[in-house]
């Protein structure tokens, strides 16, 4: 599975940024697309996550203002970033489970596949 991110960039706080990561590859056999983030000096962080079939799990630091879709047809995963805050500021990538469930989101290595990630950087 290739993953692409896109839709990084430099927003004031406050403000909204839509990030888009596109599968391609064996897509049939992902159970869970997910995004983290990595902020300088910091470890990566587990931002959400989807299923194929609209099931969502969040972050404690982006519940209620970071939204994940998915448009299946489009083999593509959305992630609604709302109220943004300069703690946001990362870099943020996709990731790609396939073939098996997911038991620690927050854990990297469950992960099959990463995209290459794109900067999000939010001003105050």
């Amino acid at each position: 599975v290739q993953l692409q991110a896109s839709g990084g960039g430099l927003v004031q706080a406050g403000g909204s940024r839509t990030l888009s990561c596109a599968a391609s590859g064996d897509i049939a056999e992902i159970t869970w697309m997910a995004w983290h983030r990595q902020a300088p000096g910091k470890e990566r962080e587990f931002v959400a996550a989807i299923t194929s079939g609209g099931r969502t799990t969040y972050g404690d630091s982006v519940k209620g203002r970071f939204t994940v879709s998915r448009d299946n047809p489009k083999n593509t995963v959305y992630l609604q970033m709302d109220n943004l805050e300069p703690e946001d500021t990362a870099i943020y990538y996709c990731a790609a489970v396939w073939g098996r469930p997911i038991s620690t989101f927050s854990d990297p290595g469950q992960y099959n596949d990463w995209g290459q990630g794109t900067l999000v950087t939010v001003s105050s």
